[in-house]
């Protein structure tokens, strides 16, 4: 039986709910001083917002070594009545100093395999999903390193692999090494960050692939595609790709945040699921935030 690898436990894929398929509720990056989410308080506010709002469920796509308080999830799902899943991964080498690249060199994968079957340190979280990063418009031998890895660790448990695309771009490469030369299937694979490269015939290709597409980050203020994303999604959705389209709020910095004046969790449902309703109708925006989620993060786990 498919089911979501929660912080709480597995839970059956159709009772994910209404899904924040991308965000953060603890993330530090040296690429962002002073900007880190580590605020247990802010956290907790963030997921009752998001809440409120009518979300049942978040995706913490946050990697190995970059702030993701583990331990805490599980709590914080509890308190906020919200379903979270955490992520092993790794980002791009940016975020890392060399002494923990080189700490993993030889033992990548199995440190993905361990946290998604045994748990994340010693807090017992066991991830859910994958996550890696591609380059702009390249895969460097970090990103091929990396994404290795995460195929070997899909084909040991099933686990859906998230990639973040840096700014939006490069995905039919990823698809070429992960889906192709590495064979993993390709509706294990979910593309991040497709708004903010409103490139219609890589998407069609994209999804062609078999692959999840997530339009992720709304009202960032350095990627002023927003007023694109409602096309992109009706290109998608007219050419009969509905059913592989995922929604994700992606907040990184403390400033980004609704309780510190941001859009935050709570814009995803409060501004961007009303205006993409007028573009596609409320039937299918409520299909890719509460039934697509499950399918894309839902796996028979091994």
């Amino acid at each position: 039986m498919s089911s979501v690898r929660t912080v709480l436990g597995d839970l059956p894929a159709e009772r994910l709910g209404v899904c924040d398929a991308h965000d953060h509720l603890f993330f530090g990056s040296p690429r962002l001083p002073g900007e880190e989410l580590d605020s247990r308080s802010a956290a907790r506010a963030e997921l009752a917002a998001f809440r409120a709002q009518g979300g049942d469920a978040v995706v913490q796509w946050t990697p190995y070594g970059l702030g993701r308080r583990a331990a805490d999830l599980p709590s914080l799902a509890r308190e906020a009545g919200v379903h979270v899943v955490a992520a092993t991964g790794l980002h791009q080498d940016v975020h890392y100093d060399g002494a923990t690249l080189d700490g993993l060199r030889h033992r990548l994968a199995e440190v993905f395999v361990t946290e998604l079957t045994e748990g994340i340190g010693t807090s017992g979280v066991r991830a859910g999903l994958v996550k890696v990063a591609g380059g702009f418009h390249a895969l460097d031998a970090h990103t091929r390193w990396t994404m290795t890895a995460a195929a070997e660790a899909h084909h040991a448990t099933d686990a859906p692999i998230a990639v973040h695309l840096e700014l939006g771009t490069g995905a039919l490469d990823v698809l070429d090494l992960l889906c192709g030369e590495l064979g993993v299937p390709p509706q294990r694979v979910i593309l991040g960050h497709l708004n903010r490269a409103p490139d219609g015939v890589a998407h069609r290709q994209a999804a062609e692939a078999g692959c999840w597409l997530a339009f992720d980050g709304p009202s960032r203020a350095h990627h002023a595609t927003d007023w694109r994303m409602p096309e992109a999604v009706r290109a998608l959705a007219d050419a009969g790709f509905g059913d592989r389209l995922l929604l994700g709020g992606d907040t990184t910095t403390a400033a980004a945040r609704s309780v510190d004046g941001g859009p935050g969790m709570p814009y995803l449902l409060r501004r961007v699921r009303p205006r993409l309703a007028l573009a596609v109708g409320e039937e299918l925006v409520a299909r890719i935030l509460a039934e697509n989620p499950g399918r894309a993060f839902g796996v028979e786990w091994r």
